[in-house]
């Protein structure tokens, strides 16, 4: 019997973007749960259950990106995991969720990097909705191959954060796919979040999820475009059983 799926809604508006704040991530403990309680203990002096249970939390999120849109992180399991690739794939408004992805990891003063295949990243716009450009790097390269290299090199140089955006097809050039494994590799090693952004799935088995973005829809109002919404699916996740989508609707800022 087919699971049923979970419809979330979740609005942004790019100039106020609602930017969670993380705590400083713990010393790393290799060994069992034992060992990590007695790390977290010793690191924050907890005196009770409840206190060790609320560093616990913060360890968990420590170890994601959030996205700040609550529908997406929900679908997920909190954001962007460290470490791992996640993709969105299709042709809906997959460019506000890299834009609200990148503010969420400056805002905390994280080092980001944009791979913008198809130049459509705005500085003006970026700034607006909460990104600090003196911590992304802007790359605009003109192939895919040349992108997957950047981002190898990117995330090999300590970037916690790496986004590509191939941008609207067709996309130039073919990447094979011990190239998506290498770069798996190194993010896991390295441990940056990585998200890639494409009109169609590129990086096959290599993604921890995958997540669909349906054709988007405009919103009008006296001939106006005043916003857009869109459906995003969850194709697949290594943690959870996939089926959800989570309704996003994106408005126009207003001008002043």
């Amino acid at each position: 019997m087919a699971a049923t799926a979970r419809c979330l809604e979740s609005q942004f508006r790019l100039p106020q973007p609602a930017i969670p704040v993380l705590v400083p991530p713990l010393q790393p403990v290799d060994s069992g749960v034992f060992e990590a309680v007695q790390a977290l203990k010793k690191a924050h002096r907890l005196s009770s259950g409840s206190e060790l249970i609320e560093a616990l939390e913060r360890r968990r999120r420590d170890k994601i990106v959030p996205t700040t849109l609550a529908a997406i992180d929900i679908l997920l399991d909190g954001g962007l995991p460290r470490g791992k690739m996640t993709e969105i794939s299709g042709r809906g408004a997959r460019f506000p969720v890299v834009v609200a992805t990148l503010a969420s990891a400056t805002s905390i003063g994280e080092a980001a990097a944009l791979i913008d295949i198809g130049d459509a990243f705005d500085p003006q716009i970026g700034q607006a909705a909460g990104i600090d450009l003196d911590r992304m790097l802007w790359v605009r390269p003109k192939k895919l191959k040349e992108a997957v290299t950047a981002a190898e090199m990117l995330v090999a140089t300590g970037f916690q954060l790496v986004v590509l955006d191939t941008g609207l097809p067709p996309l130039r050039g073919r990447v094979p796919d011990a190239a998506w494994v290498r770069l798996a590799r190194a993010a896991e090693a390295h441990g940056s979040a990585l998200l890639v952004s494409a009109p169609y799935p590129i990086t096959g088995t290599t993604s921890e999820a995958m997540l669909r973005a349906e054709t988007a829809r405009g919103r009008w109002s006296g001939g106006l475009l005043i916003g857009i919404e869109t459906t995003m699916r969850l194709e697949k996740h290594r943690r959870k059983r996939p089926g959800q989508h989570a309704r996003l609707a994106f408005e126009v800022a207003e001008r002043t």
